[in-house]
């Protein structure tokens, strides 16, 4: 049920945005008038928002069901649209349900629909089978990373979802590549095309290291230890090989996560949780986080392997240099490999590379055992740990507040001290429970 509805200005300002940027303002305008529209632009630009606030305000406040369908490649991705609309504070509710999520969770959702819902094409395609919600008020369709969707496998569940909504009236289609065919199942009707891909004026270096031997994990190493403590990415092609190289930096004590397919859905959350804020600096990956990741600007990514196709050597690179910022794309190369034709960069040494020097404070993860449902705030927290647990402003970095549990970056050398401390304490009326994760 809607409460109050706020205003544009009112929403921007709970996200601390001052103003839209010019793909922003001008999609603003386009998506208010047209019926089917492609948004191209690079990862990092703001197409969440960018189609989000139209959406937002076409929306019937009197509609009692789901108005707007969101369909998304990764259950990440739907999460991290979710967490978006929570932020934004409109008033309207909206929830994510995606493969591998408990399907008592998805009816508690559904019994009072959200005016927006967003999913991975199968599990909204199987809940459409089952009559689990009216699709009769759905009017506004977005296909978020639509390429990325029909190159997963996706098609026929998205053929079978259109189907079935009869009083569709716009689509809205994003991604962050030139796309290569547009399906015509998707029944696009005259599309305005938004293409702001050549508009990225950052400064993204692309430098190619020759690798000694064929194995490159020596040279992985010695790279990660030269570039310091930068955030940044190591894309790898298998889970096998990721969790090659996470037993080799292990044993260089180099601190990283792992993010792959094949993780729980809880350990692929907390990977991203705590690179983001600053627990770790480094990330192992596959082509998964190659988009629609709600991770920090980074400066650097590495390709441990060679990517096959071009579209994900320009996805994997998006990942830096995103909007104005620079950074910096190293290729490794194996003494017996051949560079893909589309890899044409100049060649560097480690040596050359300018090392960087750790000023900062490093961090550690907490869990707490309370929540939004719970009422608990991140200003809560935050009083909690200064005024209980002795902490300083500088000591603690970014909360991440869900609905049942939250996540705190703590300067890492009093981590401990505070858990001791905090244990067992009370948040609103809450005893909660608070670990090192």
């Amino acid at each position: 049920m809607v409460q109050k509805v706020k205003s544009q200005a009112e929403m921007l300002a709970k996200l601390g945005i001052k103003g839209l940027n010019p793909m922003q303002k001008e999609a603003q305008q386009v998506l208010k008038t047209s019926e089917d529209t492609i948004l191209l632009s690079p990862t990092g630009s703001g197409k969440t928002l960018a189609f989000l606030l139209p959406i937002i305000e076409s929306l019937d406040p009197e509609c009692r069901e789901i108005q707007v369908l969101i369909i998304v490649p990764s259950r990440e991705l739907a999460l991290q649209i979710e967490q978006v609309l929570r932020e934004l504070g409109s008033g309207y509710k909206a929830n994510a349900i995606y493969g591998g999520r408990a399907g008592s969770k998805d009816k508690i959702d559904l019994q009072h629909p959200p005016a927006i819902l967003i999913g991975t094409p199968g599990r909204i395609a199987d809940h459409i089978k089952r009559e689990s919600f009216a699709v009769k008020s759905i009017q506004t369709l977005v296909l978020d990373e639509f390429d990325k969707s029909l190159e997963i496998g996706f098609e026929g569940e998205m053929k079978a979802i259109i189907w079935e909504l009869p009083q569709l009236r716009k689509k809205i289609l994003t991604s962050a590549t030139e796309p290569k065919r547009i399906p015509e199942f998707l029944g696009l009707r005259d599309p305005f095309y938004l293409n702001y891909l050549d508009e990225k004026s950052n400064k993204l270096s692309i430098k190619v290291i020759k690798s000694p031997d064929k194995d490159k994990l020596e040279t992985l190493g010695l790279l990660v230890q030269q570039l310091g403590e930068q955030p940044g990415i190591v894309f790898c092609n298998f889970k096998d090989s990721i969790e090659r190289v996470s037993e080799y930096l292990a044993k260089l004590n180099i601190p990283h996560g792992s993010f792959y397919g094949g993780l729980e859905q809880k350990d692929r959350e907390r990977a991203l949780i705590k690179f983001r804020n600053g627990s770790y600096k480094l990330l192992l990956a596959t082509d998964l986080a190659a988009r629609g990741l709600d991770i920090p600007e980074i400066k650097f990514i590495i390709h441990y392997h060679l990517p096959i196709k071009e579209e994900e050597f320009t996805h994997r690179n998006g990942r830096t240099a995103r909007m104005h910022q620079s950074g910096v794309a190293y290729v490794l190369e194996g003494a017996e490999e051949k560079l893909p034709n589309f890899i044409d960069t100049e060649y560097t040494t480690i040596q050359e590379i300018e090392q960087e020097v750790d000023v900062e404070v490093k961090f550690q993860t907490l869990f707490i055992s309370g929540g939004r449902k719970d009422k608990i705030s991140k200003g809560d927290i935050a009083g909690l740990f200064m005024k209980e647990g002795k902490l300083q402003k500088v000591d603690i970095g970014v909360i991440e507040l869900k609905l049942d549990c939250a996540f705190v970056a703590v300067n890492a050398d009093k981590a401990k001290n505070v858990v001791k401390a905090l244990d067992n304490s009370r948040l609103k009326k809450k005893k909660v429970r608070i670990r090192l994760v």
